[in-house]
């Protein structure tokens, strides 16, 4: 599923080529694309017809286009494989087509929500007074926002009384980290996975959330991660930090830091990879 840096990129490339753009109509090719939006696949492209969009805005993993003087916002959930894709009129159908949205201007683009695997899809919701979609008003903050709370992070870590692993991950407590930037952060911060958080110091919990804003922002500089063609901005374009991992993927292969051989472990119906002179593993309990 993208993290943070992917969806960002697609945010961004929204914010050049579908913002402030009026919806002329839009066409739900798959009812799944919008199971998320009880009334149906009519009543969304109904919805949609001669709203225009305001800029993108993001949360974590979270994507939104807020239609101007509604207060609502469409709500993107990219699931494994959706994409958003600015596509000339022209262009073929994708395969996995499942929403069209054409515009009423002459820029000759539309936007097209393309699904493989069709858990993601398009939604309406009503906005918050902070301008999210109700949906998503539980999700904290992101690390990258210059709002987030560092101190009441840290405080949240303490309390909770949990591996650090499942502290990234918790969308209650900060957004965005993914298993492979969890992985990248914990790797540089030479912390192991099962850590508990209750031990950890505030400089410690600072040091890890600047490794995690670190890792974020090397990969939005290359346009995020892609091992497959299921995650492209919206021009269809992959991204490359693949390219520049050191612990997510690499079992076996040398550490960068030790030449320790890096191992992998399951965890949580995902996996875990750690160097395992690196990041030791926390003493088992008396």
């Amino acid at each position: 599923m993208p993290e943070l840096p992917e969806v960002e990129v697609v945010r961004r490339g929204l914010e050049r080529w579908v913002a402030h753009r009026t919806v002329a109509d839009a066409l739900v090719l798959h009812p799944r694309a919008v199971r998320r939006h009880p009334a149906g696949a009519d009543d969304f492209a109904h919805r949609l017809k001669g709203r225009r969009f305001g800029s993108p805005g993001r949360r974590g993993k979270y994507l939104w286009l807020p239609l101007e003087d509604s207060g609502q916002s469409v709500l993107a959930h990219l699931g494994m494989s959706g994409q958003l894709l600015v596509q000339p009129h022209e262009a073929p159908a994708e395969r996995h087509l499942r929403i069209r949205i054409r515009f009423a201007d002459t820029l000759g683009t539309e936007l097209r929500f393309v699904d493989q695997r069709t858990f993601g899809g398009l939604s309406l919701h009503e906005n918050t007074p902070e301008g999210l979609p109700d949906a998503i008003a539980h999700i904290a903050r992101d690390p990258l926002d210059p709002l987030f709370d560092e101190e009441a992070f840290h405080r949240a870590l303490r309390r909770k009384r949990t591996t650090i692993k499942r502290a990234l991950l918790d969308q209650s407590l900060i957004s965005g980290v993914g298993n492979i930037y969890a992985d990248e952060a914990l790797w540089r911060a030479r912390l192991h996975y099962d850590r508990p958080t209750a031990g950890l110091t505030r400089p410690r919990t600072r040091e890890l959330l600047g490794h995690v804003r670190d890792v974020m922002n090397a990969a939005l500089s290359v346009g995020g991660t892609s091992f497959d063609s299921l995650y492209v901005n919206v021009n269809g374009e992959s991204g490359y930090f693949d390219r520049s991992l050191d612990a997510y993927g690499r079992e076996g292969l040398p550490c960068r830091r030790c030449g320790t051989p890096m191992r992998r472990r399951p965890w949580m119906n995902r996996s875990s990879y750690y160097c395992p002179r690196c990041q030791r593993a926390p003493r088992p309990p008396s």
